[in-house]
């Protein structure tokens, strides 16, 4: 017991003299560097140099990574931010695609119903423009059919025109539709001229575009681009209407090509000349 005891007492003392040698110790450390930093700059100069010359080589190492990371995210920031700027781009086009195909659809209606302008329809004479919504072409029949709406004055014989000519004549009349019988269709007969010379014959149509003038008179002066016009006999039609003009002659087969390109038609002018009320 009493050797144990004495031997606690030695080990504290051993302790206590390590705690006052170890201030002693600092204090003289933090003298010296005092005395260090007071009598020899230089020296901690030089030491700071060498110092940030071994450091610096190995921050820039360090930092290689971390600036390679950042250039990496900010380069899928920038290509997300360009994928959702060119799906922007991309909806915007399209957009202004379909306002382009409405504005040239646009462009050409205007121009055909500006074209239909130019004919002058006489004073006493009354019209209804109309859009073609069929047409009907086949080896027994060349007809469209034309929205003409809730239009009480579209009766059977009207004669129908474009802007260019003569196009046919109202075959059916429906609450909202009606049927339009074609020149060149097999069952179309129109009194026609030739307007140079004023021979009179009869257009018919064979269910081609080129229909075929008949009944003209042997002795007929005809010539190859002579234009033909309606002659106003029988009353269906007014004197004077164009029709076409002469594409070929072969003895008494004489073809006409017409002004008016009947497979192209889109929209119609429906012309109530009065002729009908008189007979």
């Amino acid at each position: 017991m009493k050797r144990r005891k004495s031997l606690f007492l030695h080990l504290s003392n051993i302790r206590l003299l390590a705690k006052k040698f170890a201030l002693v110790l600092l204090f003289l450390s933090a003298f010296a560097l005092m005395l260090v930093n007071k009598t020899d700059t230089a020296i901690i100069e030089k030491t700071s140099s060498w110092a940030t010359d071994v450091i610096s080589p190995i921050v820039d190492i360090l930092v290689v990574p971390a600036r390679s990371i950042a250039g990496v995210y900010d380069y899928l920031k920038e290509l997300k931010q360009i994928h959702t700027e060119n799906d922007s781009l991309r909806k915007e086009n399209a957009y202004l695609l379909q306002i382009k195909d409405k504005a040239l659809a646009l462009e050409v209606e205007n121009r055909i119903l500006a074209g239909m302008l130019n004919y002058i329809v006489p004073p006493e004479a009354k019209f209804v423009t109309a859009r073609v919504v069929a047409e009907e072409g086949d080896a027994f029949s060349h007809s469209i059919v034309a929205y003409t709406g809730d239009n009480s004055n579209i009766r059977k014989g009207q004669v129908v025109l474009s802007d260019r000519g003569v196009v046919g004549r109202i075959e059916q009349v429906g609450r909202f539709y009606s049927k339009i019988i074609l020149i060149t269709d097999i069952n179309s007969k129109i009194p026609v001229m030739v307007e140079r010379t004023r021979v009179r014959g009869i257009l018919t149509g064979n269910n081609t575009p080129t229909p075929k003038m008949d009944f003209i008179p042997l002795e007929a002066e005809l010539t190859v681009g002579d234009r033909v016009v309606t002659s106003g006999v029988a009353g269906v039609f007014p004197v004077g209407l164009p029709i076409g003009k002469i594409s070929s002659i072969e003895k008494n087969n004489v073809k006409i090509t017409t002004f008016t390109n009947l497979e192209r038609l889109e929209y119609v002018r429906i012309v109530d000349f009065g002729l009908l009320e008189q007979q």
